[in-house]
């Protein structure tokens, strides 16, 4: 593998200068690959008006192609934070209008492009902003084929567009998860609730490997909700990243009735209990069921 510059009348970044993961990768037997640090694109998904495209002006790399917006990732640049990075300086995406969903990482050893999956969660219009776009246009899922694609981003249309069927969605029973282990929480069934929530944040903004869900593409970042009951509904519930229901009665009847709720509009919705009764509730609701063992094991 060597690291080519690019050429002088390669587009620069936006605004200042370049940065040193604007280079050419150059595999041994000739292929180039752009991202001296890898790249990553952004597939920004709205429910009414489809997918994000960014139409590539005839001179850039596979050019007169429609890809997504993205492009080299900085050193030590986590690919979610390029994705989104990217697709604002190429299209204005704004990135708290985003909800990331999973990622999908093509890696082949020297080089690695991630795709960031995201939910519009406020609408906005693209605009472009560097030189390498010739139009940016928001295209129904159905009619995504029917363009000339970028062969990268064609290659990997078909599982991108088959995993977008899945929304996981992880709802916690707090009681049963934080009575699981004998650390003393019953001195303090609020404080320990807390410290479950912070944990759970970490675990919303951290995502879960695919294989942990079940799922295709490669790492998925779930809805990810709890349900406090009894001392516990004092727990600081200001928890990035995680929706908290406070039973009035009944922590069951309340995680049933959550519950009810996701399935349907979540796919796969997963709670988490080692409650055997409230297991076979939640079970014919349609949603699945982890222990509480499942969870701290991959809790931070």
């Amino acid at each position: 593998m060597t690291i080519e510059p690019p050429a002088p009348d390669e587009p620069r970044r936006p605004h200042g200068p370049r940065d040193p993961g604007d280079a050419w990768v150059v595999a041994p037997s000739g292929e180039k690959y752009w991202g001296r640090f890898g790249a990553a694109g952004l597939l920004a998904l709205d429910a009414e008006r489809g997918v994000l495209l960014q139409h590539r002006v005839s001179w850039s790399h596979f050019g007169d192609t429609w890809a997504l917006p993205g492009g080299a990732r900085h050193e030590g640049e986590s690919a979610r934070d390029g994705a989104l990075r990217e697709s604002h300086e190429e299209a204005g995406v704004p990135g708290d209008a985003m909800q990331a969903r999973f990622e999908s990482v093509l890696d082949l050893g020297i080089w690695s492009y991630t795709t960031l999956v995201a939910d519009v969660t406020a609408p906005f219009e693209p605009v472009i902003s560097d030189p390498e776009s010739v139009a940016l246009a928001w295209v129904p899922v159905d009619e995504v084929d029917a363009l000339p694609l970028h062969p990268g981003f064609a290659s990997a249309w078909p599982a991108l567009r088959a995993a977008l069927d899945a929304r996981p969605a992880i709802l916690v029973d707090v009681a049963n998860v934080v009575g699981s282990v004998p650390d003393g929480w019953w001195k303090d069934r609020a404080g320990a609730a807390g410290r479950l929530l912070t944990r759970l944040s970490a675990l919303a903004e951290g995502g879960l490997d695919a294989t942990e869900l079940g799922l295709p593409a490669t790492r998925w970042f779930p809805f990810v909700g709890a349900v406090l009951e009894g001392e516990a509904r004092a727990a600081d519930v200001d928890h990035d990243g995680v929706a908290v229901w406070r039973a009035t009665g009944s922590g069951d009847d309340q995680i049933v009735a959550v519950a009810e709720k996701l399935v349907g509009v979540w796919n796969p919705v997963i709670v988490v209990t080692s409650d055997r009764g409230l297991a076979a509730r939640v079970e014919t609701l349609g949603a699945s069921v982890r222990g509480a063992g499942w969870l701290r094991d991959r809790l931070d």
